[in-house]
């Protein structure tokens, strides 16, 4: 049985491997638009996670979980990757209409279906202080992101917000669904379910011979994604499991400003020069920045803090009986 501060650590740790990764990957992403099309790098990526997976849990005797469940578990884990594939496939639609940064801020709303997912579903609450942080973090957002909206069209860009906010519910019902398993499956067993299914679901929509014609820097890149895949999505699920929904939440909401500064340290280093340009934020972004970071650290002290004030309770009345 973990203490309050190991659960609250091992769920720190998890998430800021999540969002660094997250972070990561639009960087690899742009990179690898040059060989290879959305659907059949996000086929590969599943691909490659649910062999490296499968063979993991096979070594470690973990796959006799899948037969303890009900009718009822599997259609959640279906509809689970289903939300996940519609969330891959949209979010690469929406870069066709939004430039990277645009579609990083647009899917910010996800964070807030999540918790409010938890809210109705999971019966989690949130309390005020807890929404004054989303809201900071949102307003955070748009101050970091504002040299960015005066770019591309205007029909596009409702285009492209629209399809991202689809994404985003999509990516949010994965969640939630994902969630509501952990009592009858390990997160990585989960995972490893949905890879296999989104494996056969995709494969009549992509074109696995374009992967044959990389050269060796593209193999490198297309590696890193696929391991992005295994990697950022594993410790989500482990992350979902120490903390509650709402503090996950407030962690990912960093993605955009990881993304930022990551890209950052790519042009400042001149590496992929001809795909990856600076944003050049300004001192207004850089605030928006701060608020951000300052209104995510602030939902997790309130969330430890009612998680201590929650246990001491259970713990009094207990006690008492």
């Amino acid at each position: 049985m973990l203490t309050a501060k190991q659960t609250f650590l091992y769920g720190l740790f998890f998430s800021s491997v999540t969002v660094l990764f997250w972070g990561m990957l639009p960087i690899a992403l742009k990179l690898s638009g040059g060989f290879s099309d959305p659907i059949t790098l996000t086929w590969l990526r599943f691909s490659v996670a649910a062999i490296i997976l499968g063979l993991w849990q096979w070594q470690r005797g973990k796959l006799g979980e899948f037969k303890s469940l009900s009718k009822n578990d599997w259609l959640r884990l279906f509809a689970a990757g289903t939300f996940l594939i519609v969330n891959y496939t949209s979010f690469a639609w929406s870069l066709n209409f939004l430039l990277p940064g645009s579609a990083q801020l647009s899917f910010q709303i996800a964070p807030l279906f999540l918790a409010l997912g938890g809210l109705f579903f999971l019966k989690e609450s949130i309390n005020w202080q807890q929404w004054l942080c989303f809201v900071g973090i949102g307003l955070g957002m748009l101050v970091f992101f504002h040299p960015i909206f005066g770019q591309g069209s205007q029909g596009s860009i409702w285009i492209g917000f629209a399809i991202i906010q689809m994404s985003a519910a999509a990516w949010s019902m994965y969640a939630l669904l994902q969630k509501s398993l952990f009592k009858h499956l390990a997160p990585s067993n989960i995972l490893l379910a949905i890879y296999i299914y989104a494996l056969v679901v995709m494969l009549p929509f992509s074109s696995p011979s374009e992967l044959l014609k990389m050269s060796s820097d593209d193999t490198w890149i297309a590696a890193f994604c696929c391991l992005n895949t295994l990697i950022a999505y594993g410790a989500f699920a482990q992350a979902m499991r120490y903390w509650q929904t709402v503090q996950v939440s407030a962690s990912i909401a960093l993605t955009p400003v990881m993304a930022f500064i990551l890209t950052e340290f790519c042009v400042a280093f001149g590496w992929w020069s001809d795909s990856i340009s600076s944003s050049h934020a300004d001192m207004l972004s850089l605030f928006g920045m701060l608020i951000v970071v300052i209104s995510a650290i602030n939902v997790q002290l309130i969330s430890a803090r009612v998680q201590r004030k929650a246990a001491l309770l259970t713990k009094s009345l207990s006690e008492a009986a």
